[in-house]
């Protein structure tokens, strides 16, 4: 077996015991590194050195880019040898490695043992290992002494599961698209518990906003003491209760003191209910509407879905405003022609489908230029607006099917479902804004982290922005 390289293979995976070794026996494996082996050997590392994570540091140092964990390299020489040789039962014993050149994103390692001396007496075997790249330049050398198996082992194959990386990769490109413009200042109404003071103090450190706090000042600083955050910067509206905080906000943002409000612990009715005044509140020619901005793993884009907490049963008419509230948010965030899929429960005008008829309508609206800024169809199934693969199998030749951007529910009722279907099964992160008011209005959920408040607030500032754009 000189120089030979076990293959394990059929399902199973089988050792070679002591006795069968010989010296000068070798066994290798090859891999490419990703990024996603990076990120996870830190999560199972703990190690968060950022040359290894962080782009802008690692252009500081000599590799100019980000490198691998040097123990990713010794970690695959310790899958040879117990996957390949020895293989199963194989006791590790001792390790040297001398690290020769940095392994870099994309770089494919091929990692070989070779058995150099047995110890017959205590059945240990001295292999040496070598690590090097595509281009055969030594990454890795060093030696590894194991405790050799003396009896033959063959199992199955142990199925591993797979692993996503819930990235919030887009929620942090909104962040990330909000660093320019100056903070909006907004009112946090009624931030009398922990979440709400945190959402407006992260967001506040972030640079996106100015919180104005507004509530009752002895429990908004009891709050605050309650989360360990020093408030003192923060302008502060003394008013009795909720009630009062609505009322106070909605008046402030009248008269052009904030130019965004956020809610904080009050109930969602209570702060609408100031909003919507026709003669004292924030209202426009267009019903308000509620946008969420998700960060699903699996799908390649921001994915806008509308409108589950305000509107119940929509009229088309309110569908009209819903699109265009979701279509402008959308552009505020860089899309200049969104893709809209109208949703229903199938993709074919149905008269006793009523949401089917009004996506028809829609999108006819649409053409008409009573609709402006995105691509419409519908109506569509949801598995037709999310994935190419089944509308080509149903025959939908379409621009919007399988790449939307985003989906319009047929009512409150199954756009809440969605968004916590997205939520709990696929890992979803989102951002939320009430849009068709004279400002954004960030409506947060005590569910909700730090990041998904942020994110909120950003959304907020770029509408704002986009709002004195559009007055200018």
């Amino acid at each position: 077996m000189d120089g030979q390289e076990p293959q394990s293979g059929n399902g199973y995976i089988e050792n070679r015991t002591f006795d069968e070794i010989e010296v000068g026996d070798t066994a290798a494996l090859e891999k490419r590194l990703t990024l996603d082996d990076i990120k996870l050997f830190a999560i199972m590392s703990g190690d968060i050195n950022p040359a290894h994570l962080d782009d802008d540091f690692a252009k500081s140092t000599r590799f100019q880019e980000v490198i691998a964990h040097g123990m990713w390299g010794g970690a695959l020489i310790s899958t040879v040898l117990g996957t390949e040789l020895p293989g199963p039962g194989t006791l590790y014993l001792g390790q040297t490695l001398r690290f020769r050149k940095p392994v870099r994103l994309g770089d494919v390692l091929r990692v070989s043992v070779r058995a150099q001396a047995k110890d017959e007496a205590q059945k240990r075997i001295t292999f040496d290992c070598l690590c090097t790249n595509q281009n055969g330049e030594t990454v890795i050398e060093g030696q590894a002494e194991v405790q050799a198996p003396t009896e033959k082992i063959r199992r199955p194959r142990t199925v591993l599961p797979r692993v996503r990386l819930a990235e919030r990769a887009h929620l942090h490109e909104m962040l990330s698209a909000a660093e320019h413009p100056a903070p909006v200042s907004m009112a946090v109404v009624h931030p009398v518990d922990e979440v709400s003071i945190m959402g407006a103090y992260e967001s506040a450190r972030q640079g996106l906003i100015r919180p104005v706090l507004v509530g009752p000042k002895a429990k908004v600083h009891a709050a605050a003491e309650a989360a360990g955050v020093d408030i003192a910067e923060f302008e502060l509206v003394d008013v009795p209760h909720s009630h009062a905080a609505a009322a106070e906000a909605v008046a402030m943002t009248r008269a052009g003191r904030v130019e965004a409000l956020m809610k904080g612990a009050l109930h969602t009715d209570e702060l609408l209910h100031e909003v919507v005044k026709r003669d004292t509140g924030l209202r426009t020619e267009r019903c308000l509407s509620h946008v969420m901005a998700f960060d699903v793993p699996t799908y390649p884009r921001p994915l806008f879905i509308t409108d589950a907490a305000i509107n119940i049963y929509p009229t088309l008419a309110h569908k009209k405003d819903i699109v265009q509230n979701a279509i402008d948010l959308a552009h505020a965030v860089g899309l200049t022609s969104p893709r809209v899929a109208i949703l229903s429960a199938v993709e074919t005008v149905n008269p006793k489908i009523a949401s089917t008829v009004e996506a028809a309508a829609l999108c006819k609206m649409a053409e008409r230029g009573q609709i402006r800024g995105g691509v419409l169809d519908g109506p569509l199934a949801f598995d037709n607006a999310v994935s190419e693969a089944a509308a080509a199998a149903k025959g939908i030749d379409s621009p919007v099917a399988g790449r939307a951007d985003i989906l319009v529910a047929p009512d409150l009722e199954s756009a809440n479902m969605l968004m916590k279907q997205l939520t709990y099964l696929a890992d979803a992160t989102g951002a939320g804004l009430v849009v068709g008011a004279r400002v954004p209005i960030v409506l947060t959920s005590r569910a909700d982290d730090a990041i998904t408040r942020m994110a909120s607030c950003a959304l907020a500032l770029l509408v704002s922005e986009q709002q004195k754009r559009a007055r200018a």
